[in-house]
């Protein structure tokens, strides 16, 4: 059966041209030409995926994203953008959309957009049907217990008989004789056998007959499938040897020769004199006890199996939130937390969660489905919970089980994806003013020169020269920023690597009127890293430093400009110290900084060189600190450890 799908945008043109497109796809369209009538035709058809305009008269896109996932947060929404809506774009995927698509509308990014919105659909379904297989499995085996409980107690109403049945045959022993007394016990459901002094059977009730044949006038022990040494040692010889009655398991033979599992027990009949004169033995068979022992036992180690195979995790609460059981990949990355609160144990939290899908599940008894991120040894992972009641014998619920499956790698996935669109866009703004720029110093070089005009010229020349320089800074930001690289560490000679660091930006400092200072503490020989890597980050750096003076100086501020860099090291650490006194930041500028995408240079940045800076430095495991000041310059002290070790393990970026 095909997919429903809603699509909404208020210029018919776009409708007709995209439901023909989706039509072609293999879905069902349903179109709407506003938020008002979007929201009332999926009241009324529940479609699984919604495909929405931002901008719209009257309801908007992001109104309608916000209601659709307030009545059913399963839909999966998809919004369209024009160029200029990436605040709105982000805006939607805070509120949960699956995706976003930019107009002009590309069919290969519409299909792969819809074929996310499927897959997370088919996620949760397979997700609900492995719960719901679950809860059959729990329900047989609840009920499969409560039968062998009810077996165990007719067990015991059994043993319990027979302590009153010894009360009962001395009585009809003394009124009418041993056979005749015997004979009361024929619509007893066991084996019931008379003994004399000589540990011999008189007297046998119709089912030992039945099942055991006729022993009348054979030992007390010759019934037994193993000898007993002495033979004086069985139930009824320590009955005669005692006077007490005896409770024992034993094995006996069936008339073919079969064995049986039996419990025996024994009473003494006394005399007027009070001597035991008979013994009364009365045998249950167990055999069926027996097999559904074993059931329980196989049944439970299957169960427990499955319980501890399961590729997710899994956990047992009762209405307190504790932990009551947890299967053995939540014990290997939660640790063993059973009698905890599942608040503490899964979030590390002291409270209840909000909207937590245990609680609604004791409330109303429905699954339910959630999406957190929680915090095992290993840190945090987001995972999607689907919930399913424990019901006991009386149908009330006594217990949830909580199913979390880790989602972490989709989400990052999702997330690199989402800024790799945010990348695509801000580069195709910035590349395309970087273009015309060009174009523009282009016209004045090949004017300058028509003319024979020498300052047209070179006013051409240094713009086509910084259009270029600003474009391949940008390309070698996206190159850093969109492959994951090792570490090559080695062995780095300090003073050579800071004259390489002096000779990359010492042309651009020139170029900006800006003084560029080197030193180096001569006792720093050399140090672990990855010079190619490192060098980069701390160009970056110092390019930046180099820029704020430069923004400073066009700014009217009066004074010579210079950029410091310091290299030093304290007893684990080598310190790189780049001050500058060019045109510093405030507060917002300095919390951002390192923030993917945000630039303080407006067109003129990509917002990756300092985000690139400051995942190669944590990638060497140091860090950076920044002190700056509005109008007075900066500071940037960079440390990285000398030595490979627990501050400085290998990673990616």
């Amino acid at each position: 059966m095909p997919t429903t799908i809603l699509l909404v945008d208020d210029e018919a043109g776009i409708r007709n041209v995209l439901g023909i497109s989706l039509n072609d796809l293999g879905y069902d369209v349903l179109a709407a030409e506003s938020g008002e009538r979007a929201l009332a035709l999926f009241r009324e058809h529940h479609p699984s995926i919604v495909v929405t305009d931002v901008k719209m008269p009257g309801m908007d896109g992001i109104e309608l994203l916000r209601r659709i996932k307030a009545e059913s947060d399963l839909a999966e929404v998809i919004i369209i953008t024009g160029h200029g809506d990436m605040d709105l774009a982000i805006k939607g995927l805070k509120l949960a959309a699956t995706d976003f698509i930019t107009k002009p509308i590309n069919d290969e990014a519409l299909e792969v957009a819809l074929q996310r919105a499927e897959e997370r659909i088919a996620m949760r379904r397979q997700l609900r049907e492995y719960t719901e297989n679950l809860e059959i499995m729990v329900e047989r085996q609840s009920a499969r217990i409560i039968e062998v409980e009810r077996q165990l107690a007719a067990q015991q109403v059994v043993e319990g008989l027979s302590w009153t049945m010894k009360d009962m045959a001395r009585d009809l022993d003394n009124a009418q004789g041993a056979a005749g007394g015997i004979r009361y016990f024929n619509e007893m459901p066991c084996f019931i056998a008379l003994y004399d002094r000589d540990k011999r059977i008189v007297a046998t009730n119709d089912l030992y007959r039945e099942r055991l044949g006729n022993k009348v006038g054979i030992h007390s022990w010759d019934i037994y499938a193993e000898a007993i040494e002495p033979e004086e040692s069985c139930p009824i010889g320590r009955t005669f040897a005692t006077g007490m009655g005896v409770r024992s398991r034993q094995i006996i033979l069936d008339a073919h020769g079969v064995e049986i599992p039996v419990i025996v027990h024994t009473a003494p009949i006394r005399d007027n004199a009070g001597e035991v004169e008979l013994v009364l033995e009365m045998t249950a068979d167990i055999t069926e006890i027996k097999r559904l022992r074993e059931e329980l036992r196989s049944t439970r180690a299957k169960y427990q199996q499955l319980f501890d195979e399961a590729p997710c995790y899994i956990s047992v609460q009762d209405r307190d939130f504790n932990v009551v059981a947890t299967n053995r990949r939540f014990k290997d990355d939660f640790g063993d937390v059973a009698g905890q609160k599942c608040y503490s144990a899964f979030r590390r939290r002291q409270a209840e969660c909000h909207d937590c899908p245990v609680a609604m599940t004791f409330e109303d008894g429905q699954p339910h489905q959630s999406e957190m991120v929680v915090t095992s040894r290993s840190g945090q992972h987001n995972v999607l919970i689907w919930t399913a009641p424990i019901l006991d014998a009386d149908g009330d619920i006594v217990e949830v089980m909580e199913m979390a499956t880790d989602i972490t790698q989709i989400r990052t996935l999702q997330d690199r994806l989402t800024s790799l669109g945010l990348l695509i866009g801000s580069v195709s703004h910035s590349v395309k003013g970087l273009l015309t720029a060009l174009d523009g110093g282009m016209y004045k070089l090949g004017s300058g020169i028509a003319r024979g005009d020498t300052a047209q010229t070179e006013q051409g020349l240094d713009l086509v020269r910084e259009m270029v320089g600003r474009i391949r800074t940008m390309v070698l930001d996206i190159l850093y920023y969109s492959k994951e690289r090792d570490l090559e560490r080695r062995a780095v000679d300090a003073g050579r690597f800071a004259e390489d660091l002096v000779l990359a930006v010492e042309p651009r400092a020139k170029e900006k009127g800006v003084r560029l200072v080197m030193r180096r503490d001569p006792g720093l020989t050399t140090f672990e890293a990855d010079p190619g890597k490192l060098a980069s980050a701390l160009v970056n750096i110092l390019e930046n430093a180099v820029d704020a003076c430069a923004e400073a100086d066009s700014s009217g501020i009066d004074r010579p400009f210079a950029v410091d860099l310091e290299i030093g090291a304290d007893a684990h650490h080598v310190l790189f110290d780049i001050r500058d006194n060019g045109s510093g930041m405030d507060e917002q500028t300095r919390a951002s900084m390192f923030t993917l995408f945000f630039s303080s240079k407006g067109s003129k940045g990509t917002g990756l060189g300092l985000f690139i800076a400051s995942q190669i430095v944590e990638q060497h495991g140091g860090k950076i600190a920044v002190e700056s000041e509005q109008g007075e310059g900066s500071r940037f002290l960079v440390k990285i450890p000398k030595l490979v070790g627990p501050a400085g393990g290998k990673g990616n970026i």
